[in-house]
C-alpha cells in the first residue's frame, strides 16, 4: 500500500521499539561520517528518512532526528564496528529511496543507508520511498500505525 504523507511522519510502533518513516522533501546531498572516510549520498525527494529506537524511548528525540537529517541535512555519523558508544546510542538513522529493518547490525556502525538498525519485533521490514509517498509493506498485526504531524512537538 503506497500513502501520501506529505509533512506528516509514519510512527510504527511495537512492544519494545518503534520506528519513524518520513518522505524527503528535497533532494540535498547526506554527509555520512565515517573515522577513517567521508562519503556523500545523494538524497532525492520521494527518499525516505527512517529513525529506529531499538529500546522505545521518548518520541520526541527521534522526531528532532529526523528533522535535523530531513529538514537541516545533519551529516550522520558512523562508528567503527568496535566502539563501546554504539552500546548507548538510543536512535539510529538511515535516508534512502528503500530502507530496511535489521536486528542483527550494531547501532551506529553501518554506513549503508539500505540498513538500520532495529529490535528484533520490527526486523525485516522495507519501507520504499516514491514520488507519491511512502510504500508500506504488510506488517504483522502486533504492531500499531500511527501518523504524527511534527510540528505538533515543536
Amino acid at each position: 500500500m503506497t500513502v501520501s504523507v506529505g509533512n506528516d511522519v509514519l510512527y510504527v510502533k511495537g512492544a519494545h521499539s518503534f520506528l519513524l518513516v518520513a518522505s524527503i522533501r528535497k533532494a540535498f546531498p547526506l554527509c555520512i561520517e565515517a573515522s577513517h572516510d567521508e562519503y556523500i549520498q545523494g538524497v532525492h525527494a520521494g527518499d525516505l528518512v527512517v529513525v529506529s529506537a531499538p529500546e522505545a524511548g521518548p518520541v520526541e528525540p527521534a522526531l528532532m532526528l529526523l528533522e535535523l537529517v530531513r529538514t537541516y541535512h545533519l551529516p550522520l555519523v558512523v562508528l567503527p564496528r568496535d566502539h563501546p558508544g554504539s552500546k548507548r546510542i538510543p536512535y539510529v538513522v538511515s535516508v534512502g529511496p528503500a530502507i530496511q529493518t535489521n536486528c542483527s547490525i550494531v547501532r551506529g556502525t553501518h554506513p549503508e543507508q539500505h540498513l538500520v538498525c532495529s529490535s528484533d519485533e520490527l526486523a525485516g521490514i522495507t519501507f520504499s520511498g516514491t514520488a507519491d509517498g511512502i510504500v508500506i509493506p504488510p506488517l504483522p498485526k502486533t504492531l500499531a500505525l500511527e501518523w504524527i504531524k511534527p510540528d505538533k512537538y515543536y
